[in-house]
């Protein structure tokens, strides 16, 4: 199966891994995607590959989050955004927007925000491609 995406994968730091990665385990699932390797300092999340990993800090300092960084999953459906908003909330994510359509980023366009329990930005999008007319 080819691989679509052009990135191999991407990383965040984490102060208290253990609870960073069970946030992203009820979050995650709700896109289809769990851990697939796991190590004393990183865990990797995929559906067929690890993309996303959460980690220490290799230099053994303050994880921080990016300034104008986000992350964001795809969603197989608009109920995939909703349960991973929800799993979110439910899981100490801050709310940094309700899942719904943003005309602003094209009328195919679904998604949700939230910041997780360290305060990186996360969003679950899906792309409608039957509305979507360049495809």
């Amino acid at each position: 199966m080819e691989n679509l995406s052009i990135m191999s994968h991407v990383s965040i730091g984490a102060n208290d891994l253990n609870s960073l990665c069970k946030f992203y385990d009820a979050v995650l699932a709700t896109i289809g995607a769990k851990r697939m390797i796991e190590h004393d300092e990183a865990v990797a999340y995929g559906r067929m590959f690890p993309e996303f990993w959460v980690n220490t800090p290799l230099d053994d300092g303050h994880a921080e989050t990016g300034n104008g960084i986000h992350f964001a999953f795809v969603a197989s459906d608009r109920s995939q955004v909703d349960a991973f908003h929800a799993a979110g909330l439910a899981n100490g994510a801050i709310d940094g927007g309700a899942p719904g359509p943003r005309k602003e980023y094209g009328e195919p366009y679904y998604g949700c925000f939230l910041r997780d329990p360290e305060g990186n930005k996360i969003e679950a999008t899906f792309w409608d491609t039957e509305m979507d007319a360049s495809a």
